[in-house]
């Protein structure tokens, strides 16, 4: 419970930082330092100007800058409206991968030294001893096996039984994740697509309000189309890469569970 509890922090304040920086980098920055704003004002100051606010590039701002790339903030900006809900299944991808890296490592143990500690216990009988060796032992394959020794005492078909249903269970558990991750890989490349429309769509209402072609009308539309294809694209491919990582991390851990409740079930017929 307490490690599930560190675990939700940990997202949640990741979460919470990226949230902040990407926000606080879409204000855009002034090319006029403090110097030339102050001998602006002197060389001006026969002509009255009115008060007008102008951007202002906090130190947030230039945080997110130096963590994610000015680079990248400056195309978050130029994307336009279509960044926002990319951003926020970027964040969500990202959470969900990191959790997932820390369930599925918890998950892992080393199956043969686990066995050659649990067959011993069986085969002398000690199944109190084998039972307090899964309670202590991390991981789906333990608790499989956990459940099936609670049930010894009723026979060898009732321990297949709960081993079984203790299976579905971990399952499921083991398969959480993979939605949030499936979602984003779809919905990304799509957001883009959009995007990619709606940059179309402003670059022939500039060709129309101009009523002429050229690349510098244009090109502000292209820019955006572009731009959205590229992240939603540049979003979906890790995410893909890591769902196929976790798909095979799954197996491996479905794997040991059959191996280890397999081992279990035959050396309880051996020496029941």
């Amino acid at each position: 419970m307490r490690k599930r509890f560190i675990t939700i922090l940990l997202l949640m304040a990741i979460a919470n930082f990226l949230l902040t920086a990407l926000a606080y980098a879409q204000v855009e920055t002034t090319d006029q330092t403090s110097e030339e704003v102050i001998a602006d004002s002197l060389t001006d100051n026969a002509v009255e100007q009115p008060f007008e606010e102008s951007p202002q590039t906090g130190g947030l701002e230039m945080f997110a800058r130096k963590i994610v790339g000015s680079g990248l903030v400056d195309l978050f900006i130029q994307g336009g409206f279509v960044m926002y809900p990319m951003l926020l299944l970027l964040i969500w991808g990202i959470a969900t991968i990191i959790w997932k890296i820390i369930s599925l490592s918890y998950a892992k143990i080393n199956l043969k030294d686990f066995l050659d500690d649990l067959v011993p216990l069986l085969q002398k009988k000690k199944y109190n001893d084998a039972v307090k060796l899964c309670e202590n032992t991390k991981g789906p394959v333990a608790s499989i096996l956990h459940a099936g020794l609670l049930k010894v005492d009723k026979g060898v078909e009732a321990v297949e039984k709960a081993v079984e249903n203790a299976g579905i269970i971990e399952m499921a558990f083991l398969e959480k994740g993979f939605i949030p991750l499936s979602t984003t890989i779809n919905l990304a490349p799509m957001f883009g697509f959009f995007g990619t429309i709606v940059g179309m769509i402003r670059a022939f209402r500039d060709i129309a309000a101009a009523g002429e072609v050229e690349p510098t009308i244009v090109a502000t539309g292209i820019e955006i189309a572009l731009i959205t294809t590229a992240a939603g694209l540049a979003i979906a491919i890790p995410m893909q890469f890591f769902n196929n990582m976790f798909l095979g991390m799954v197996d491996g851990l479905v794997m040991d569970m059959q191996r280890g409740s397999e081992k279990l079930i035959e050396t309880l017929v051996e020496h029941k």
